[in-house]
């Protein structure tokens, strides 16, 4: 099926009203199918041509909309961790309990922005500290921890969250669509807003690595990540979770520390 007749498909409503916000739920759906963001760069380009051919050849009288910003930035291969100062700069900036729930859980439990987006009330077990990921990455469910910072941002938040009818944790607050649940793109958003605030170059899913990274310089087994970050592969965590300089360095000198204590006796021992 080609782009422009997905779009047509899904589309429910005259090609005339499509406007900026139809493209970003267009978007979201594209992101909840789980495509690639080249991918979806495609679908988008085809739809922003369809209606430059309708607006400079048919003479309609449309505004475009599909903007530069609806499309997906391309992953430049594994993002970097975050250092503690980046880390702290960027949560002295967020505002309100939503977003530091939403960005705690991505850093300490190590969720993709659509396991955020998508988690439900009935998925938080307070008593046993930890979240059930329904239909993850590969339609894997999973169960993953929570750590004491994390559970105090999420429960501030289920203080203060609106109480209404629907499931899904994180909700809008503000505009019409107050009460929804918030999508990935608008979460997406967010991070795209606090990291131009404090000057960061950072996305979502630099806080899941940074997780990854912190847990492997804390000693955490490689299949111990694979289990909480819900890689169906071990070479994947190992791709994913780059060894760091503090983890090269301490077990280098644990390493020494053997083999000096085994050469020691050694006469040839220089």
């Amino acid at each position: 099926m080609n782009g422009l007749k997905h779009f047509v498909l899904w589309l429910d409503a005259p090609i005339e009203d499509v406007t900026y916000r139809k493209i970003a739920e267009y978007i979201d759906c594209l992101l909840s199918q789980r495509l690639r963001p080249k991918t979806i760069n495609c679908y988008l380009n085809t739809v922003c041509q369809f209606y430059h051919y309708l607006i400079e050849e048919e003479g309609f009288q449309l505004i475009n909309p599909v903007k530069k910003p609806n499309i997906m930035k391309l992953p430049r291969g594994l993002p970097r961790h975050l250092n503690d100062e980046h880390i702290e700069i960027l949560f002295k900036n967020l505002k309100g309990q939503r977003d530091k729930a939403m960005f705690m859980l991505m850093l300490r439990c190590g969720l993709r922005v659509e396991e955020v987006a998508n988690l439900s009330l009935g998925s938080i077990d307070i008593k046993r500290r930890t979240l059930h990921i329904q239909d993850g990455k590969g339609a894997k469910d999973r169960i993953v921890y929570i750590s004491n910072d994390a559970l105090g941002a999420l429960l501030a938040y289920l203080r203060v969250r609106p109480a209404n009818k629907v499931k899904k944790v994180f909700l809008v607050e503000k505009g019409p669509l107050t009460g929804q649940p918030l999508s990935i793109r608008a979460i997406q958003k967010r991070m795209e807003y606090y990291a131009h605030k404090a000057n960061l170059k950072i996305s979502c899913h630099h806080l899941r690595h940074t997780m990854a990274t912190q847990m492997l310089n804390a000693d955490a087994d490689l299949s111990t990540l694979q289990d909480l970050l819900g890689h169906n592969s071990i070479r994947t965590t190992q791709r994913y979770c780059r060894v760091s300089n503090l983890k090269v360095q301490r077990d280098y000198y644990k390493a020494m520390e053997v083999i000096m204590q085994r050469t020691a006796g050694n006469p040839n021992n220089p």
